[in-house]
């Protein structure tokens, strides 16, 4: 800001942001609210025009609304959603100036200076509003020469204050200072309820009454006490390119090119602590045509040398026509990877087994390739968990109480009778004698579990060894007597 020029803040409010921003994806022509849980109550989170005009309210239990609206649709409120869509807004709305924050439901902008390039102030007030409606979004717009005059003009009237100019101020009521709601009740029974009312009366006696915040606030409204707006700064960008002045379309020559931008790109995320989990290559060829190569790792990494062979199979299915001319690498998904210590136990190969599974994973599909996790529980079948091994680490083993069977299948009954072992059985069309058996381990039902298979209550575990060579793990149920094979040991 140049010596001399007056400050101009402009305030942006979205009223209804979030249903605003889940109306612009599907439109609801009756009343419609997002709902969010509160203290184990369903209460009204957002609201529509609509429903807003027929009385209802942010903040009223959700049966309320339906008893005074029966048609009002609903949906689950998403205020991390609503989040991410202000973030956006606000980085559309720096083509009108690079310093603006964030408030809640609404941005602050300060344009001393830039808003000639729009035509004007109220030129950009209107194209701001034009923009925004178009969008679907309900907005309202203050502009005055501090943060808490914009404010106040945004969400009490709207409009702009000319420079130095408090008289459009004082009719605004005391909640236009942004005060707490006890203190703003507090000042209307006591006969304070414009800010001109406070503006006329002794300060000294306020600030004993009401406490500082209320002179403070009046201050920045005023000017008399500066107010600074912090500007966001844009997420780091993880892309690199590179233009070559003549086409390529070798192999070797590619892997080459991007050799160098992957060391570029790992630079980067090295700066940021992060590691990139999915990396998508863009090829343009000089027929202006473009083909991608979507590589996906199974863990976040930023080492170039173990990234780039992982690119060769990707890159021998791209067809080069007659020459790439410029190739683009971007990290498309980047998590927090911070430095660890480099031991020489295991270290490599844990990193082999990980490049092993994205070598695998880009045939069949990350997915696919799952590993056996231990899980804490008694019940045989509960004892492992199945998971994605490019989306999880391998645990340490959760040993019970007793050895278990190297194969685990579904219970198969056998014809036996008594809560012993039997001496001879059938199983699987064999005939087997029993030569040893150890037990028994008695294991209940977990009762926070409804697992239809253990609905019949609670099994005696036995080890046997056959004279046949087999080694079974076989349980009896006392309840339901009956004898069946689980388990077979190695």
């Amino acid at each position: 800001m140049s010596a001399g020029q007056d400050r101009r803040v402009m305030c942006i409010w979205f009223p209804r942001l979030a249903s605003d921003r889940v109306l612009r994806a599907r439109a609801i022509e009756g009343p419609f609210a997002l709902v969010h849980k509160q203290n184990n109550t369903d209460r009204i989170y957002c609201l529509n025009k609509v429903a807003t005009d027929m009385g209802l309210s942010q903040g009223m239990t959700f049966s309320d609304a339906r008893a005074f609206c029966p048609d009002l649709s609903s949906r689950p409120a998403t205020p991390e959603d609503d989040k991410r869509f202000l973030y956006t807004l606000r980085r559309w709305a720096t083509r009108y100036c690079p310093w603006v924050g964030l408030e809640e439901n609404g941005l602050v902008l300060d344009v001393t200076g830039s808003s000639h390039l729009a035509g004007g102030e109220q030129a950009m007030l209107a194209d701001i509003r034009a923009r925004l409606t178009r969008a679907g979004l309900c907005v309202q717009l203050g502009l005055a020469d501090t943060r808490g005059a914009a404010w106040a003009l945004a969400h009490h009237g709207g409009g702009i204050a000319a420079p130095g100019d408090h008289a459009h101020l004082r009719t605004l009521p005391v909640a236009a200072l942004r005060l707490a709601d006890p203190n703003c009740v507090a000042l209307q029974r006591a006969g304070l309820r414009r800010i001109g009312d406070i503006m006329d009366h002794p300060r000294a006696p306020l600030a004993r009454r009401f406490g500082q915040e209320l002179m403070i606030r009046l201050d920045q409204l005023l000017g008399t006490q500066p107010e600074n707006i912090s500007p966001l700064a844009d997420p780091p960008h993880y892309g690199v390119r590179m233009t070559l002045p003549d086409p390529i379309g070798l192999t070797a020559d590619v892997m080459a090119a991007i050799g160098r931008l992957l060391d570029r790109l790992c630079a980067q995320l090295k700066a940021h602590a992060a590691g990139t989990r999915v990396l998508r290559l863009t090829l343009r060829r000089v027929d202006q045509e473009a083909q991608d190569v979507e590589l996906r790792l199974a863990r976040p990494l930023r080492d170039a040398g173990r990234i780039l062979p992982l690119f060769e199979r990707g890159i021998k299915e791209v067809d080069a026509g007659y020459g790439i001319d410029q190739i683009r690498l971007e990290a498309v998904q980047v998590e927090p990877l911070p430095s660890e210590q480099i031991t020489h136990v295991g270290g490599h190969s844990q990193n082999g087994l990980d490049d092993l599974i994205t070598r695998i994973g880009s045939r069949v599909g990350l997915e696919r390739i799952q590993r056996l996790l231990p899980a804490d529980s008694h019940i045989p079948e509960r004892s492992f968990l199945i998971a994605p091994a490019a989306y999880s680490t391998a645990q340490g083993v959760w040993v019970p109480p007793r050895p278990r069977p190297l194969r685990l299948f579904s219970p198969e009954p056998i014809s036996a009778y008594g809560p012993r072992p039997p001496e001879r059985f059938r199983w699987r069309r064999m005939a087997l004698t029993t030569g040893q058996a150890s037990g028994p381990e008695r294991i209940t039902p977990e009762w926070w579990f409804d697992d239809p298979n253990w609905r019949s209550g609670l099994r005696d575990y036995w080890r046997i060894e056959t004279r046949q060579g087999r080694r079974l793990w076989i349980f009896h149920t006392p309840q339901d007597p009956g004898w069946f094979v689980q388990g077979e040991f190695a």
